[in-house]
């Protein structure tokens, strides 16, 4: 995760995704603990679900005592997804996807007003064996 330019932090995240509601919702909950004390520096959830008016997905995310809510483009084949979030002057875009090993990937900029567009956190998870 990089909070500002040139200053990343390394977490140990650990995601865990199930489908409630007969496969109706899929919940994902992740929990990043920090190097090397292990203390928890991320918490959130997210549910995701199809909305027949809008006839496309979306996501209700929570983190820190805020949630967001933004809708979900599946990439092609279902191998991935792209999401983005903007509040005033800055915005957020990201994309996941599973690769030819079976893991999840994520990447996640943001753009802060007119400047360009920076990474600010990027993810690998390994199905557990």
């Amino acid at each position: 995760m990089f909070r500002r330019p040139g200053e990343a932090s390394e977490l140990v995240q650990t995601e865990e995704a199930q489908y409630k509601l007969d496969g109706l919702v899929l919940m994902i909950e992740g929990v990043g603990r920090a190097r090397p004390d292990g203390t928890v520096a991320l918490q959130a959830l997210g549910l995701i679900s199809y909305d027949d008016q809008k006839e496309g997905y979306t996501m209700r995310a929570f983190n820190d005592g805020r949630w967001l809510e933004t809708e979900i483009k599946l990439a092609e084949g279902g191998k991935g997804m792209t999401w983005g979030v903007s509040l005033g002057a800055i915005s957020t875009s990201s994309v996941l996807r599973i690769n030819e090993k079976g893991e999840w990937t994520e990447l996640h900029e943001i753009t802060i007003g007119s400047q360009p567009s920076r990474k600010f956190m990027e993810v690998t998870v390994r199905p557990q064996k």
